[in-house]
């Protein structure tokens, strides 16, 4: 990406200086919910118990706004630094054997589903240190998890990060990264970062949970610059792709041929008087659908009390994204990355969660000339980037109205050769939405090495 270089090196640099958190001592009786417990106390800021007690005491309902403005006027809105809102945390995974019980999966690797979690979590602690304890912070969207190097090691984690692009606007981008935990006194080498993602956040007023503006972060030195730049050019990209949304736009000429091409051939499978048959590593879109139902419960709320909090959301979709890969490819796949996913409305204790996985693109596809592999070596067929959407809704228990809450989508690599067709317009839509990102995210990547390899010969 393109700000993989200067991000790495600027949250290095914001180390000294900062007050950070450290490694607190766990034991086997502090269970968490998933959640660190160091940032889990931060989430979670009175027992369900007492919360529960004042909402039937006064007859509170915290899914609906009272609409009164509680936001002070008189908020201070100057600028901040950017270092004013970093925070770390360290996972001793490798020293304390029953925190690494939580994170754990069968084959005794890391459950990335628990480090978004955290990761999530920990960019609230982010977002309030910038914006204060007077509004409302939700996350709004996370626009991008890529793992650099896989967690195939049981050691020490540093999770950390900081608001890299604010305007004074309601929303800001923070810049997240997971890295082996340096020594004491020792910076984060640039080998050993694993995960980076970022993600925005929303301010609302707690009364009327509308927009509220936030102080926007000062840029005093070329890094940060840079930092705020490429964030600029994040959320720019976000209202063209608002813009050219299939809900409002009809796809352009190329992906109506893709269309066309790809109906042409679903024709020529069933039609007696053409040889040509489906083959056997192809699958239609609707094949792949694996869905789950569950009723949110109070462990995973967040500091607001009566909402369900985005990194348990995180967990779910991908451990189902995943689940809806290996059933669709009947091997192991390798996750590459999250990209552009959406927090609609938000999930209210209590309420049951509907989620439901679909295979939505493969590259190399199904019609030759079409595909957006980064590496075109790919095309030798040994291996498919596979595309997992997850969509989202809530409803009541009463099953009354029904919300969307969210899309998800992620990527992952298998090692088969396999193709997904879709059938009705509805599936067509889905995989040009898929490619559609699948390119923008090949640009990106492409543009960022080169971008990086630049910034790193001029600060060497």
């Amino acid at each position: 990406m393109a700000t993989r270089a200067p991000l790495a090196r600027f949250l290095q640099r914001s180390r000294p200086g900062v007050q950070q958190s450290r490694w607190l001592h766990t034991t086997p009786c502090r269970r968490t919910d998933g959640v660190f417990r160091e940032l889990t106390d931060q989430r979670v800021q009175i027992p369900w118990i007492d919360a529960f007690r004042k909402k039937e005491k006064y007859g509170q309902d915290a899914t609906r706004p009272s609409g009164k403005p509680e936001t002070p006027s008189d908020r201070d809105l100057s600028p901040k630094k950017m270092s004013d809102s970093y925070h770390s945390v360290i996972l001793p995974l490798g020293r304390d054997p029953w925190l690494l019980d939580t994170y754990l999966n069968s084959s005794g690797h890391i459950r990335l589903g628990t480090i978004f979690m955290d990761l999530d979590a920990l960019s609230g602690v982010i977002a309030y240190k910038h914006t204060g304890d007077n509004v409302t912070t939700v996350t709004a969207a996370f626009d991008r998890i890529t793992i650099n190097h896989p967690l195939t090691e049981i050691c020490d984690l540093e999770l950390s990060g900081q608001v890299t692009y604010a305007s004074g606007r309601s929303s800001m981008e923070i810049s997240l990264q997971v890295a082996k935990a340096p020594k004491d006194g020792q910076r984060v080498k640039k080998e050993d970062i694993m995960i980076q993602a970022k993600c925005t956040m929303v301010s609302l007023d707690p009364g009327t949970k509308k927009p509220v503006n936030n102080a926007p972060v000062r840029t005093d030195t070329e890094e940060e610059k840079q930092l705020y730049a490429e964030g600029e050019k994040n959320s720019a990209h976000r209202k063209e792709l608002g813009q050219r949304s299939l809900l409002k736009t009809t796809p352009n000429d190329e992906e109506s041929d893709l269309i066309h091409a790809m109906w042409q051939k679903q024709l020529k499978y069933h039609d007696p008087n053409d040889p040509l048959r489906k083959p056997s590593n192809v699958y239609f879109m609707d094949s792949t659908i694996l869905s789950t139902a569950s009723i949110m419960q109070p462990q995973y709320r967040n500091r607001h009390q009566f909402m369900i909090f985005g990194g348990f959301l995180l967990k779910q979709t991908f451990e189902l994204a995943f689940c809806c890969a290996a059933s669709f490819a009947h091997v192991r796949p390798t996750f590459v990355s999250l990209d552009p996913s959406t927090f609609q409305n938000p999930v209210p204790v209590g309420s049951v969660l509907y989620l439901t996985a679909t295979v939505v693109y493969t590259d190399p596809p199904i019609v030759s000339g079409h595909s957006d592999s980064m590496d075109k070596s790919q095309d030798d067929n040994t291996q498919t980037r596979v595309q997992v959407r997850v969509d989202s809704k809530v409803r009541d228990v009463e099953h009354g109205t029904t919300k969307p809450t969210g899309q998800f989508n992620y990527t992952f690599m298998v090692d088969k050769n396999l193709k997904v067709l879709p059938r009705t317009y509805t599936e067509f839509m889905m995989y040009v939405d898929a490619r559609r990102r699948a390119r923008r995210i090949s640009e990106t990547v492409q543009q960022g090495e080169a971008d990086g390899g630049t910034k790193d010969r001029i600060t060497e």
